[in-house]
């Protein structure tokens, strides 16, 4: 789905200096979101277009800007350096980029797990150990890349075993056609692209490891707490949003069509690749996610992938460096929190108080 790459040092610097500014220099009522092309992030397209965002922002009397960023590793870097107040992003990305440059920063609101959408395919062979000695193309440090390490462990075997070549996602599909790509790790469409091709087998995904690559609107931590209409306005939006889309319904085609055209695809399309994203449609379904004791495991999991693959910093002594926050206790530093995962406005959602 995602790429996590560490940021050059001035974006480092920048996030350090917006990191330390106080929270009552950030009291304002205009703000501004960004998000790129996935299936579980359309519906912040779908909701700028139709205006619900803004009716949400005009409730709490502020402004919301919703922007697109064609490329989603820069949308993240311009959201750390300060330049968004929120970003969608996955949990990885939120911890390796944003929280390891030290900007604290909160997932307002948890949209979905992939449950499907990502997988590893084989050319020739239907069993995943086969994957041993063979390259594997990816998109390396990315969610592919964890995705991957998590399927050669049921499997007993490690990154050792193989070889990971770094393929840009643009190239994936058109390598997979080549005698000598025999191993990929992708996300959908690229996935469903390469499933489809002769002689190809899907051997691991994500339905294995549900709820590990969770899908997220991460949001400036200090900015939220001195603007919590911010968060409500946010959190209202996406809700009246999904309560659209998941309609079976005259008005849910038309908002899941709309979707799928701007994501470069066709309603059948766009619905396929729903059918293996696990979406929150309610927000009490969100909020029993973050809750879960699970969360905290598996952030547990994600940070240990992304400390033994250098994504923490040059500094970070342990895969605990960063603090991470959930209802069922921190993982790592206590002192170094600076990825918040929260079901308080979810929760508002859930009980019709926003």
């Amino acid at each position: 789905m995602t790429l996590s790459v560490r940021k050059t040092a001035a974006v480092a610097a920048i996030a350090l200096f917006s990191s330390l500014m106080p929270v009552t220099a950030l009291a304002k009522d205009s703000f501004s979101i960004c998000w790129s092309i996935y299936v579980g992030w359309m519906p912040w397209d779908y909701g700028a277009q139709q205006k619900i965002v803004d009716k949400w922002a005009d409730k709490y009397d502020i402004e919301i800007d919703v922007v697109q960023i064609n490329d989603y590793v820069e949308s993240i870097n311009q959201y750390t350096a300060g330049a968004y107040d929120g970003c969608a992003m996955t949990n990885m990305d939120a911890l390796t980029i944003p929280a390891a440059g030290g900007v604290d920063s909160t997932a307002l609101i948890v949209g979905d797990f992939s449950n499907g959408n990502d997988g590893v395919v084989l050319k020739g062979t239907d069993k995943l150990a086969d994957i041993k000695g063979q390259q594997v193309n990816l998109v390396e440090l990315s969610v592919s890349h964890y995705l991957l390490a998590r399927a050669l462990e049921t499997v007993g075997l490690t990154e050792r075993d193989l070889t990971v070549v770094n393929t840009s996602d643009a190239d994936l599909v058109s390598a997979f056609t080549t005698k000598g790509v025999t191993a990929v790790a992708t996300w959908n469409p690229l996935l469903s692209e390469i499933t489809a091709m002769p002689d190809s087998h899907k051997v691991f995904d994500s339905a294995q490891i549900p709820g590990e690559i969770i899908d997220l609107m991460v949001v400036n931590t200090d900015t939220l707490k001195a603007n919590p209409e911010f968060g409500k306005a946010l959190t209202g939006a996406w809700y009246e949003i999904m309560a659209t889309m998941s309609a079976d319904d005259e008005a849910g085609k038309a908002a899941r069509t709309f979707m799928a055209n701007a994501s470069g695809t066709d309603l059948a399309g766009y619905e396929a690749q729903l059918e293996s994203t696990r979406m929150f449609y309610q927000p009490a379904e969100a909020v029993a996610f973050v809750n879960s004791p699970e969360l905290k495991d598996t952030m547990q999991k994600v940070a240990e992938f992304s400390f033994q693959h250098g994504l923490l910093g040059e500094g970070a002594p342990d895969a605990g460096f960063v603090g991470i926050e959930t209802p069922a206790g921190i993982y790592g530093s206590d002192s170094n929190v600076k990825l918040r995962f929260i079901p308080d406005y979810m929760a508002m959602a859930a009980e019709g108080t926003l």
